[in-house]
């Protein structure tokens, strides 16, 4: 999507991370030497990974949960803040000469996270799957039952208008070969027409969990 967006609007994209909680946009930022990690403001955050099930801080490198304690923030001050928001930090130098701890790509959220059948599932892996593939837009959804003593997994994906309705039974199984092949988990894949996959005003609902909930 990035590269996307490049070509099109002939400029550079570099990801801004925030949360309203926190700052709001500006906590980290990409440089303009790489795109290999966002910079994460020190002066003024208190950056952690922890393991989200212990709570306890990982190594360097591993991945976990992001937690942000504010250091500088006056009326609304936040300490050890858990975004849920699943990385990685490095504190190797950058070719651009700043120290700053770097923050490594989101590969989603802790409370996103599906389990099915014994796999861990986050949306953002299936959209990883999905942008790049010919003839499917970005909009999905992950609808999530159980069938018998299992759960179930089915995705809803929209073609991309050019995608001749005759081909929407290929493309679906193209989309499941590569779920199963990528992430390891099997799926039920639905071709939506343009405009079918149901969008949102605020962020996008990508999961409709359909299982029944415990009592």
């Amino acid at each position: 999507m990035r590269r996307e967006i490049e070509s099109r609007l002939g400029l550079r994209a570099v990801d801004i991370y925030g949360l309203s909680e926190i700052l709001g946009p500006g906590v980290a930022c990409e440089c303009g030497e790489n795109q290999s990690g966002l910079h994460g403001w020190e002066d003024h955050f208190l950056f952690e990974i922890i393991d989200p099930e212990t709570g306890r801080p990982t190594p360097e490198g591993e991945a976990g949960e992001l937690v942000i304690t504010t250091l500088t923030k006056e009326a609304l001050p936040m300490i050890r803040y858990r975004t849920r928001d699943i990385t990685r930090v490095t504190t190797q130098p950058c070719a651009c000469g700043r120290t700053h701890l770097r923050i490594k790509r989101i590969t989603g959220r802790n409370d996103d996270m599906l389990i099915i059948r014994g796999v861990n599932v986050y949306p953002s892996q299936i959209e990883a799957v999905l942008v790049g593939l010919p003839g499917i837009e970005p909009h999905y959804q992950l609808v999530v039952e159980r069938k018998g003593s299992l759960d179930h997994l089915a995705i809803e994906v929209e073609a991309a208008p050019s995608l001749p309705a005759e081909r929407y039974g290929a493309a679906a199984q193209e989309v499941r070969h590569h779920v199963k092949s990528m992430i390891g988990v099997t799926a039920d894949v639905t071709m939506k027409r343009p405009g079918e996959v149901p969008r949102s005003q605020g962020k996008a609902v990508r999961v409709r969990d359909l299982r029944p909930k415990a009592a």
